[in-house]
């Protein structure tokens, strides 16, 4: 896509029912960077048509806000009746963004952008201005995720995230609280987010609310493999994430002791050094760089 739009990084995402206004309101006091207004799952189908006009409803208000969280919907799932229905009413300058559940395939992702692109075209928005957030919650995903990664690198779509719930269900697995059998869901999907030029996938949710250490453990590893950012189902949950995806002040300082000491280095004609007694190289410098402008881009 032509002058795709450079979306920022989002370090938690929290859903919430958008059948429930008190929630709603609620969620976005949250310090959730974005904020996910569910149609889907958490909606039952004798309310998904209605619940639409109350999820605009709540966006419009806070999108009148000064630093509002970004506000998000999850639509239904493109092979439903509510899908189209969901993206008609949805979509406006009060929304930044819509969730896709259950992609499976790369027609999928040229089908959403078409729709969506359709909509903005109608209702006068700017073209690619909605962002959209695919969902991989299947086995037919999973093994597609290639496809659908180059496929939506080219429209507005920067970065994809994966459902454990329905992924594990689909798969025949257990989800475990460590989480092991999903290593290589994780590493499928950052392998080809990077491969497709994507920016760093978003991470599922846990589920175990009473488990904080569990989650930090978690997400800490799913960091470490290539993901930026985690979706939230419980505001006790925000909080870490943020910080977790925040660059510490040891990794800033760290980062510029590295910058310096090569840039030193480097005027000399020499490319690899010893910083606190690690190997430097161009590499490391350029991962340093990118912690400075996280840094910049998230404090």
């Amino acid at each position: 896509m032509k002058n795709k739009i450079a979306r920022p990084p989002i370090r938690s995402l929290l859903f919430t029912p958008g059948n429930h206004p008190r929630k709603v309101e609620k969620v976005f006091d949250s310090e959730a960077d974005s904020i996910i207004l569910d149609l889907e799952d958490a909606v039952a189908k004798t309310e998904k048509i209605v619940t639409r006009d109350t999820v605009v409803k709540a966006l419009l208000k806070q999108s009148k806000k000064i630093n509002a969280p970004a506000g998000y919907v999850r639509v239904n799932a493109l092979d439903t009746e509510y899908c189209l229905g969901d993206l008609k009413t949805v979509i406006g300058p009060w929304l930044t963004g819509i969730v896709v559940p259950k992609i499976e395939s790369e027609s999928e992702i040229h089908t959403i952008e078409w729709c969506v692109s359709q909509i903005e075209h109608e209702k006068g928005l700017q073209s690619g201005c909605i962002d959209i957030l695919p969902i991989i919650e299947t086995a037919k995903g999973l093994s597609s995720i290639d496809l659908i990664a180059q496929a939506a690198a080219k429209t507005r779509i920067s970065r994809i995230t994966f459902g454990a719930a329905d992924l594990t269900a689909d798969m025949r697995m257990e989800w475990s609280s460590s989480e092991a059998e999903l290593d290589y869901v994780r590493s499928s999907i950052a392998l080809a987010s990077v491969s497709a030029g994507l920016n760093h996938p978003i991470d599922t949710v846990h589920i175990r609310l009473d488990d904080l250490d569990g989650f930090s453990l978690i997400t800490n590893r799913s960091r470490g493999m290539g993901f930026f950012g985690k979706l939230c189902i419980h505001p006790i949950q925000v909080s870490l994430a943020n910080q977790l995806f925040t660059p510490t002040a040891d990794e800033v300082k760290k980062a510029r002791r590295i910058i310096s000491a090569f840039e030193k280095a480097e005027k000399k004609g020499s490319a690899a050094i010893q910083v606190d007694g690690k190997f430097v190289d161009y590499p490391v410098v350029e991962a340093a760089k990118r912690t400075l402008e996280l840094d910049k881009l998230v404090t």
